[in-house]
């Protein structure tokens, strides 16, 4: 299956060196080119790619504001955030946004590639640990709990379902939930797919989002 991917960044050369690399590969296809958050959000609608590459920051609406316009419009695209800056903020803004990854653009080919492929089956590129620790890093970004409801999609989940989220919210793997759960490692994926399922999320790392929000867990 080919992976349709749209190329936003306001840099005319990195959009056209992104377009090479992609272009290169079989089962890679970049369909169209923005050069700033509105033509990204206008285009996503548009073409309905599998994955956007995102910059951060371009002029008017930024990436950020586009990545969660496009994943308003486009619940199935993925979106894959590149910056030029290290900074934990843009990491932590980009998947509060939505975004399933995270990634410098001095990336090697080879990373981005796995990347995209990544977030296109459905996965993320940043891990639930990394999640988490952003999180906690920025827990006064975080809904007071207090003054916060609970999220009714919790009724949702079952007993197990629920234990098996605050594992994942807690950065754990499939295997270590299945220690940890007394649990067969394929019957831990299965719950996750139907947590997944159940509570309109897009990948593990969102579930980790979720789990904080909800406060079904807390930061430590």
């Amino acid at each position: 299956m080919t992976i349709r991917i749209l190329i936003a960044d306001d840099e005319a050369l990195l959009r056209m060196a992104f377009s090479m690399v992609l272009d290169a590969q079989p089962d890679l296809e970049p369909i169209g080119e923005a050069g700033n958050g509105a033509d990204a959000v206008r285009l996503a609608a548009e073409l309905r790619p599998d994955v956007v590459l995102m910059d951060v920051r371009m002029p008017g609406t930024d990436g950020i504001e586009a990545t969660r316009q496009i994943l308003r419009n486009c619940p199935r695209t993925r979106v894959l955030i590149l910056t030029t800056f290290d900074l934990d903020e843009y990491a932590f803004a980009g998947l509060k946004a939505g975004a399933s990854g995270f990634l410098l653009k001095n990336t090697r080919p080879e990373e981005l590639l796995a990347a995209i492929r990544t977030v296109a089956a459905g996965d993320a590129v940043v891990s639930p640990r990394v999640t988490r620790r952003l999180l906690e890093k920025f827990r006064p970004h975080l809904p007071d709990p207090a003054a916060t409801a609970r999220d009714e999609r919790l009724s949702r989940l079952s007993s197990r379902e629920r234990e098996v989220l605050v594992e994942v919210g807690a950065g754990r793997s499939n295997a270590e939930i299945a220690a940890a759960l007394h649990l067969a490692e394929a019957t831990v994926k299965s719950h996750l797919g139907r947590i997944l399922h159940k509570l309109e999320l897009r990948d593990r790392v969102q579930a980790v989002i979720f789990a904080y929000e909800s406060r079904l867990i807390r930061p430590s």
